[in-house]
Order: structure tokens, then sequence, then C-alpha cells
């Protein structure tokens, strides 16, 4: 019986990290499906040529930023330290804020170079640059929302060394985010 008990935790974070795996495969091949119709357009020809704002080389930089503070609230719970998650936690989540502002800034500038979603002024790079920058920032929504999540269990100590299932589940998520979000900036830098 006890060891029945014992194995029902281990199903359970077997189970969610299996379903987060799944989704991240999901997100990566809709990706993966987008920088593709992305490539398959641009060879198709009258395909717009622009800078890329340097608001999205700071967003990178935030969001890069982003992945060690969630590393250090990781290594900070690892050793049972809720104060140290808290804060490591409060700290992703305002450079996640950032890396919106800083999307949100670099649309202003791509309008202000005459880059638009739609319209008759519109272009398939500059609404694909659009529909990728956006689609990326929708799921940093939902991180930032597992975030808040982790930090207020961190606040009410429901974590601890032994059990921190939540912030691994969430620290996986981010770190995805933040690998996606520099290979689409990459990818868009070379192939804008």
């Amino acid at each position: 019986m006890e060891t029945a008990s014992l194995s029902a935790p281990i199903i359970n974070e077997k189970a969610k990290k299996l379903l987060l795996w799944f989704a991240i495969v999901s997100i990566g091949m809709m990706f993966a499906g987008l920088t593709s119709g992305y490539l398959v357009r641009r060879v198709a020809g009258n395909w717009l040529q622009f800078q890329l704002p340097f608001t999205f080389a700071v967003s990178t930089a935030i969001i890069l930023i982003s992945s060690i503070t969630m590393n250090m609230a990781s290594q900070a719970i690892k050793k049972g330290n809720n104060k140290g998650l808290t804060a490591m936690i409060a700290l992703t989540f305002i450079l996640g804020v950032a890396f919106g502002i800083c999307q949100y800034i670099s649309w202003g500038n791509l309008i202000s170079q005459k880059v638009f979603l739609t319209g008759t002024q519109s272009s398939a790079s500059g609404s694909y640059l659009y529909v990728i920058s956006a689609l990326h920032l929708c799921h940093i929504v939902g991180g930032l929302i597992a975030l808040i999540v982790v930090f207020i269990k961190s606040l009410r100590n429901k974590y601890s060394a032994e059990s921190r299932l939540g912030v691994k589940l969430c620290a996986i998520y981010w770190h995805f985010l933040d690998a996606l979000w520099v290979y689409l900036f990459v990818f868009m830098y070379i192939f804008r």
C-alpha cells in the first residue's frame, strides 16, 4: 500500500511533464510551419526587405536575461530557498513584461518604416513578421500567467526542495519560449 502511494506523485509528475512536452512540440511545429511558409513565400517574389527594429535585439537580450533569472529561481528552490525563488520569479516576470513592451515598441518602429500588418500598403514579409512575433508574445503571456501562479504559491511557501514540480514545469516552458524567440529573431534577421 505504501509503495502505491509513493508512486502516485511520481506518475503525476511524469504525466504533467509529458503533457508539457506535447504542448512544446506542438508549439514548435506551429512555428516551424510559419517559418517554412515564410521561406516559401519569400522565394515566390514580391518580397519587401526592411530593417528589423533595434528593439527586437533589445527584447532578445531581455529574454535571455530572463532565462538566467528563471534558472536562478530553480536553483534557489532546489536549495530550499523560498525567498530566493520568490525574488527571482518576480524578476523573471518583470523581464517578461519588459520583453512584451519591447515587442510593442518594435511594432511601432515597423509602422514608422511603413511596414504594415494589413492593408493596401502591407506586404507578405511584414505580415509574417507581425504574426510570428505576436504569436510568440501570446505564448509569453501564457508564461507570465504561469509565473504569477508560481509567485503566489511561493509566497504561500507551497514549494520546497522536495516539492517543486510547478517551478520545474514553469522553468521548462519559459526556457523553451526564450530559445524559441532567439531562433525566431535569428531567422528573421537572416531571412528578412
